[in-house]
């Protein structure tokens, strides 16, 4: 598979003010969507070197041209059952806040451009997924993005793989 770069622009603002662009991403049969100016590239899964004691959802770090960082698997972080390694499975390396991470997801289907009408809230629902790491919810036509606030959840305190962003 092919490292996918993206466009973005050097001061990491939106391109203009018509919406925000996601990138689509399947965990299990849900489609969740994060900013795509938190997206450094995608690249097709490998193994990775485990570390001891690490929590279980951190599968261990990889060396990305030269740079040793965390990979999480969203599949183990959410509860959303046996991650399945297989050919759709990719690794979204991220920036956030300067620090660079890769998360597992079973696959990315697109990138979509929301309005903001486009954006519900959350709804609260006490489930595995805390809403306090959503957004909301991207609608688009028959199809429903659960939009993650990464930045949020990639710098919690229960993830450990970050100081909190300032704000």
């Amino acid at each position: 598979m092919s490292n996918v770069q993206t466009n973005k622009p050097a001061d990491g603002t939106a391109r203009d003010g018509a919406g925000s662009e996601f990138l689509a991403f399947k965990l299990g049969a849900e489609e969740y969507g994060i900013d795509i100016l938190k997206v450094q590239e995608i690249r097709g899964y490998e193994a990775v070197t485990r570390i001891a004691n690490a929590p279980e959802f951190i599968k261990g770090v990889i060396n990305l041209r030269g740079i040793i960082i965390p990979v999480v698997d969203m599949r183990i972080k959410f509860k959303l059952g046996t991650p399945v390694y297989d050919q759709f499975t990719v690794v979204i390396i991220l920036n956030i806040g300067g620090r660079i991470m890769g998360m597992v997801v079973d696959s990315v289907s697109d990138v979509t451009t929301l309005t903001p009408d486009q954006v519900k809230p959350a709804p609260e629902m006490g489930t595995a997924f805390n809403s306090e790491y959503m957004i909301g919810l991207g609608t688009v036509d028959e199809r429903m993005l659960i939009l993650v606030d990464i930045d949020k959840l990639m710098s919690s305190s229960e993830m450990g793989l970050m100081d909190k962003i300032a704000a």
